[in-house]
């Protein structure tokens, strides 16, 4: 099997140091299996894009030292390579799974969600779906009729438990019908989701290894529910660890020092700052500047531990 991995950003704002180590992490594993590494512009919600963001990301990784396969600068065989270039493609596939009758309209609020869910709070989405609309309506135009506008649209999960094995966090496995519910694939406002979008785009862009941040392995059993329902393979998935800063809370992109624009602007060399990342994951011993190439060699992707030590940061 040929090696396909992807690097994703979405161009909402400057990328900071943990998206900065995720890159890394999925550019070192894709070198070292002698793959390809796809970069792709997840910028399906089109309200949160920052006008040239797309522009400053690619700049800034080339800057550290990165490069890829495939992409929106670089052309390739699978793109395009910017979801909002992609949308014919995410309605096929709303298309197939209504016709497979795994799609459903609902008008629920969230605030009707919230009101009508017996379950407890699951993860950062609220509550698990009641299936309000499951069977509501016998069309999208009667929906429309009812509620007065658009209706999202809902995928029909089923039960059972959707498994993988992360080569990071070991074998994950969640009950989607219980915890989750019906998901939504299309909302209300038009906008594709990105649990289809990310769907969609890993399997026909051909994608065998995922690599990400921890943060979004919850969102990981949906999306392999919905592959195995479109007929794609399921990739080989790692998640790792977010970076979080010196008060242990979570980065932000509005502080220079932590964003790859703003370390470059302040003169620091990529090196400094990979040598320091790649420490901050137990890649290598020290913060000693290095070049992304020289870690490929050595780097076996496994269980990780992020450890930064702010204090040999290169910018205090």
């Amino acid at each position: 099997m040929i090696y396909r991995g992807r690097y994703a950003p979405s161009p909402t704002g400057p990328l900071h140091l943990g998206n900065a180590r995720t890159a890394l992490l999925a550019w070192l594993d894709a070198r070292a299996h002698d793959g390809k590494l796809v970069m792709r512009v997840e910028d399906i919600d089109t309200p949160r894009v920052v006008k040239g963001a797309e522009e400053e990301q690619l700049s800034d990784l080339r800057w550290l030292g990165l490069d890829w396969d495939e992409g929106p600068d670089v052309g390739g065989p699978h793109g395009p390579y910017r979801q909002s270039n992609r949308y014919e493609r995410y309605e096929a596939a709303l298309s197939t799974l209504r016709g497979m009758g795994r799609l459903f309209p609902c008008v629920c609020s969230r605030k009707d969600l919230q009101r009508l869910a017996s379950a407890p709070h699951v993860g950062e989405e609220g509550p698990a779906y009641p299936g309000t609309c499951r069977d509501r309506f016998s069309s999208d135009e009667e929906a429309r009729a009812a509620a007065g506008r658009a209706p999202a649209l809902r995928f029909r999960v089923t039960s059972g438990k959707a498994s993988f094995d992360d080569r990071v966090l070991g074998s994950i496995a969640q009950d989607v019908e219980r915890d989750v519910g019906d998901f939504v694939l299309r909302r209300a406002d038009g906008l594709y989701a990105y649990q289809l979008a990310v769907v969609v785009d890993d399997g026909e862009m051909g994608i065998t290894h995922v690599v990400r941040a921890d943060d979004l392995a919850t969102s990981t059993p949906r999306q392999v529910m919905l592959l195995r329902t479109l007929g794609h393979a399921v990739p080989s998935y790692a998640h790792v660890p977010l970076l979080n800063g010196p008060d242990a809370a979570r980065l932000q992109k509005r502080e220079p020092r932590h964003t790859l624009r703003g370390l470059r602007d302040a003169g620091i060399k990529p090196e400094s700052v990979v040598g320091w990342l790649a420490h901050s994951i137990g890649l290598v011993e020290t913060t000693t500047p290095v070049r992304p190439s020289e870690l490929v060699r050595d780097f076996r992707l496994g269980p990780l531990v992020s450890r930064p030590r702010w204090d040999l940061f290169p910018v205090t």
